[in-house]
């Protein structure tokens, strides 16, 4: 390889990087500056292909799109000096590149670093002015649209950031809280239930002895009603036999007797020790002593 050749390709190498180090491009989603020699000589430069000072100036490209910051749980004061877990996020994008390239070295870390400080500080302020009743349901939608203002106009003026939206994802008490709440409302519960029972039990007592009672007043009352329709059984029987006895006294005489024999000889080991000529064998002697 001769030395023009050599020359030759060396001539296309540094071409090569001579190009290379003087364009950039820049896409629709990104957002970019030019530094010379650690200055910012061109700001904010609009998506496309772009000429740069090679070796002299550099091109720094940043996310344009909304990015999310996620902030870890913390624990707030409410007015009352309750305290809460609290679990917020917060939405931004990069707005005026050169304020925050100066502010952060264009690191989204030392960015997101910083607007999480202040997202914690707003948020335990705006959690010390409200009770637990506003910051959970009552003023939760407006403590968010105040944060959301605050943390935006300091985030624009100290770093170039727009902060579009913060929001409280989920407010928990802590864990001791958390437990001596479910003793608590543990506690209720059951004296509740006891109270239920209790009243459950003196309206079981109550519906037995009116069940009691009734059943009592209708064995009474069936018990009467049976009594006096034996009784009056017993008279309509009366008649009819006085009735009937009464056409043949002699007939009379003779059934009697001979239910007495039934009854008085109803066993085998019966035994009677009377005359025999008493009356109460008339009808075993013949017809002779009627």
């Amino acid at each position: 390889m001769t030395n023009k050749t050599i020359f030759g390709l060396v001539a296309v190498l540094v071409v090569l990087v001579v190009g290379w180090q003087s364009f950039f491009i820049v896409s629709q989603t990104q957002r970019a500056i030019v530094l010379q020699f650690g200055a910012v000589v061109r700001n904010d430069v609009n998506p496309g292909l772009h000429f740069k000072m090679p070796f002299v100036q550099e091109a720094r490209i940043f996310e344009g799109r909304l990015l999310t910051l996620e902030s870890t749980t913390q624990r707030y004061l409410t007015l009352e000096q309750k305290a809460l877990m609290v679990d917020s996020y917060a939405k931004w994008r990069i707005t005026d590149v050169q304020r925050y390239y100066t502010a952060t070295s264009g690191i989204r870390a030392n960015a997101e670093d910083r607007l999480s400080r202040q997202l914690e500080s707003g948020l335990r302020d705006q959690f010390a002015r409200r009770t637990l009743n506003e910051v959970v349901s009552g003023e939760r939608d407006q403590l968010m649209a105040d944060m959301t203002s605050i943390l935006n106009e300091n985030a624009q003026r100290e770093m170039g950031i727009e902060v579009l939206d913060v929001r409280v994802k989920a407010i928990d008490l802590p864990r001791e809280v958390n437990l001596s709440v479910f003793e608590r409302m543990s506690t209720e519960r059951e004296r509740e239930a006891q109270e239920l029972r209790a009243r459950g039990r003196e309206l079981g007592e109550g519906v037995r002895a009116d069940a009691d009672r009734q059943s009592q007043v209708i064995l009474a009352q069936a018990f009467r009603e049976a009594e006096e329709i034996r009784g009056d059984g017993d008279a309509q029987a009366a008649s009819i036999y006085a009735e009937s006895f009464g056409q043949d006294n002699e007939f009379y005489s003779f059934w009697r007797s001979l239910q007495a024999y039934r009854e008085s000889f109803a066993s085998k080991n019966d035994l009677l020790v009377l005359d025999p000529d008493s009356e109460f064998f008339r009808y075993m002697q013949g017809t002779e002593r009627r």
